[in-house]
């Protein structure tokens, strides 16, 4: 018997889809649903190892876990991953498949849908429900011949839906009114109410808003849903990264914000980081270098805005800098990419704080990883990347990793490595930088409170829904 299931879509980017899906999910788990997650396409640099191999996006990990499952490819069988303002590395069921302009996507829409329905397919066999969630914005009209992810989905498979607005960005009124009113008749009858999300201050001045909304829409208000400031869904996309601060003098850590950054994921613990764009007349005591999917892209990008000359000095003066998988990549002596794996040029001499040479290849590794440091501080990390670094001379390994052996790099000022997530351990930071890590609640506690959010802000969840 095909499973039930409910697709959230939003009236925007970042209006809260992830973190409404995770919520049912969790709900669901604690009520004894057998339920599952599921995105058709997903456009994100932050993504995640599966056990069975293949990467999928971050946000579908958070939900996996919700429901109380191990994360698998079928839950978000199609992964864009920009490289450049107009093109993608594209994953299909977790393996790298081509790079595509966009224009050239969508050429392969018929094979891809295919792809899509396949994978749900599969998960709709093995489960009781599906909370299935959109992209983007549900009225993309110039786009919808295209769909796969929003109605296009949710029409296929006939999921009761949930339209949710962002009030924090203004416009809630048009947004959620005007996506309606953009909605085809087959799509409009799927829709069963709609959530106000990311409402700051007393939600009992909205009330007159809400019956305004419901009125206009013919619908149902599920909740207006307030701004919760603690962090208990992985952000999605590099959307959700701070901006560079106005005046980060007062910080003792920085975190340099690639235009292409990935894994952004990997500094939820620093504490009293500001993100940087550009020299700043300040010591920091570490700077981090996050990965990125385009390693000399965004290492001519540090050039022209004279970030290396900074990081150099940073480093005489004592600062350590530290480098995740691109960010490693660039801290050595050049970075090249003979095959055109990310981009035409072929080499690019690095910020030579490192004595390695990496070289980008068509064969991507991924993979989960756990080990130690020299200091027996305990790590787990997964592995995402295309090149493979080789040492000029001689340099200590940062971690020795269970039936793999010594990885990364490590002197005294710079640390490098190709595992994201060694940083969201507490005892790494604590141990190696001499940082101790912001507080979070447990995967179980964040759940928990993600299903009580959704419980107390939308109690009319199981009667519009189930």
């Amino acid at each position: 018997m095909a499973s039930r299931s409910i697709f959230v879509g939003g009236t925007s980017s970042h209006a809260g889809k992830s973190w409404m899906c995770t919520a049912i999910c969790a709900w669901l788990k604690r009520n004894g649903v057998r339920v599952a997650p599921f995105k058709a396409q997903n456009m994100s640099n932050n993504s995640f190892p599966c056990l069975n191999g293949g990467e999928i996006g971050r946000a579908q990990v958070a939900q996996a876990y919700a429901c109380g499952l191990e994360p698998e490819t079928d839950m978000n069988p199609i992964l864009l991953k920009p490289t450049s303002p107009t093109g993608s590395q594209v994953v299909v069921n977790g393996k790298v498949w081509k790079t595509l302009p966009a224009r050239a996507y969508y050429e392969h829409f018929d094979q891809l849908l295919r792809v899509v329905l396949d994978a749900y397919e599969r998960l709709s066999r093995r489960f009781d429900f599906i909370v299935i969630e959109g992209a983007g914005s549900v009225a993309e009209l110039n786009l919808r011949q295209f769909d796969l992810v929003n109605f296009g989905l949710a029409t296929r498979v006939g999921a009761p839906s949930l339209l949710v607005g962002d009030i924090e960005r203004g416009g809630v009124f048009a947004s959620i009114l005007g996506s309606i009113a953009l909605l085809e008749p087959s799509e409009r009858a799927l829709l069963r109410a709609f959530a106000v999300n990311k409402f700051r201050g007393d939600l009992q001045l909205f009330e007159e808003g809400r019956t305004i909304l419901e009125a206009r829409s013919g619908l149902p208000c599920l909740g207006v849903f307030p701004w919760v400031a603690e962090r208990l869904v992985d952000d999605e996309d590099s959307l959700s990264v701070p901006p560079c601060a106005s005046d980060p003098s007062g910080a003792a850590h920085a975190i340099v914000r690639f235009p292409r950054i990935s894994n952004a994921t990997d500094f939820r613990l620093i504490p009293d980081a500001a993100w940087v764009d550009r020299p700043v007349a300040h010591q920091f005591q570490v700077i981090f270098l996050p990965g990125t999917k385009n390693t000399i892209a965004d290492l001519r990008w540090l050039k022209q805005h004279k970030l290396d000359l900074w990081l150099l000095n940073q480093a005489a003066q004592g600062t350590r800098i530290v480098g995740i998988c691109g960010g490693y990549q660039m801290m050595g002596e050049r970075v090249q990419d003979p095959d055109g794996v990310e981009s035409a040029a072929q080499e690019e001499q690095g910020l030579g704080l490192l004595p390695i040479v990496t070289t980008l290849t068509r064969e991507k590794t991924v993979r989960r990883v756990r080990g130690f440091t020299a200091e027996g501080a305990a790590v787990e990390g997964y592995e995402i990347h295309m090149g493979q670094s080789a040492a000029t001379a001689p340099v200590p390994a940062l971690f020795q990793l269970e039936g793999l052996g010594p990885e990364g790099s490590r002197l005294p000022g710079c640390i490098g490595t190709y595992l994201h997530g060694a940083l969201e351990c507490p005892e790494f930071l604590q141990t190696v930088l001499r940082i101790d890590p912001l507080p979070t609640p447990s995967r179980e506690e964040r759940h928990q409170k993600l299903a009580e959010w959704l419980e107390q802000y939308g109690p009319q969840f199981p009667q519009i829904f189930l």
